[in-house]
């Protein structure tokens, strides 16, 4: 394997609130912030685009700003030694950390390589690529609230591997601020085990590469130890945690 991307705190964070398309972005200093009423956590969220000391004066002012949209207020810090003012602004405001997430990030040549096998790649999701979000074993509130936010970005890509008709595993890849970002990865319950997903991610590897994006990141659930095993296996490492504080 190749040595893993460089990390820009600041455009990985870009980039993943772009791919999500809230319907309203603002910034305040060294602070992006997302308001859409999706279940899409970084649809929604304040995120500091720094990891080194960001400002933690603006911790209350992000508050207000979301309480006056008549939103839950949400925030995406990670989890390191420099966000302890974050943390204890955040604390004292009433928000818990839940949800911990993994960033993990990869060279796509890896990732290319990582497995072959038919996948279509198209610029716009059809109702059987959108059905993979619905079927068995997903929340269907969320999966539509998950489709509609991916359908809004623009110029991502979106992979399917079909059996006849029907879609049994999926991805989505936005390009954007010099990272070529995996979302919605997908695959129907009865189809689990069978390397979809790395099918998945390395078609759309090969596509980033084709685009010459050579920097992947990926977000997971640290509790998804099928998922985190399958992201490893084809080149991903931890860049850092984060907590929805909320």
């Amino acid at each position: 394997m190749n040595e893993r991307p460089v990390l820009d705190v600041e455009a990985i964070e870009r980039a993943t609130v772009a791919a999500v398309a809230p319907r309203e972005v603002e910034e305040l200093p060294g602070w992006l912030l997302a308001f859409d009423s999706v279940t899409v956590n970084r649809a929604r969220s304040a995120v500091p685009l720094r990891h080194d000391a960001p400002d933690a004066s603006v911790v209350a002012e992000i508050f207000e700003r979301y309480r006056a949209r008549g939103v839950s207020p949400n925030f995406r810090v990670a989890q390191l030694a420099a966000m302890a003012p974050v943390e204890r602004e955040l604390a004292r405001l009433g928000l818990p950390p839940q949800q911990a997430t993994q960033v993990m990030v990869a060279a796509a040549r890896d990732v290319a390589g990582a497995a072959t096998g038919e996948v279509q790649v198209a610029t716009e999701p059809d109702e059987a690529w959108a059905a993979v979000f619905l079927g068995e074993g997903f929340d269907p509130a969320d999966g539509a609230s998950r489709v509609a936010t991916l359908r809004r970005a623009k110029g991502s890509l979106f992979a399917g591997i079909r059996e006849g008709e029907r879609v049994v595993a999926g991805g989505v890849l936005a390009l954007g601020h010099g990272w070529a970002s995996i979302h919605g990865m997908r695959t129907a319950l009865t189809h689990r085990g069978r390397g979809l997903a790395t099918r998945v991610l390395a078609a759309l590897a090969r596509e980033a590469l084709q685009r010459g994006h050579d920097r992947m990141v990926l977000q997971v659930e640290v509790a998804n130890n099928s998922a985190t095993r399958v992201y490893r296996r084809c080149g991903f490492g931890l860049a850092w945690t984060y907590a929805y504080w909320r």
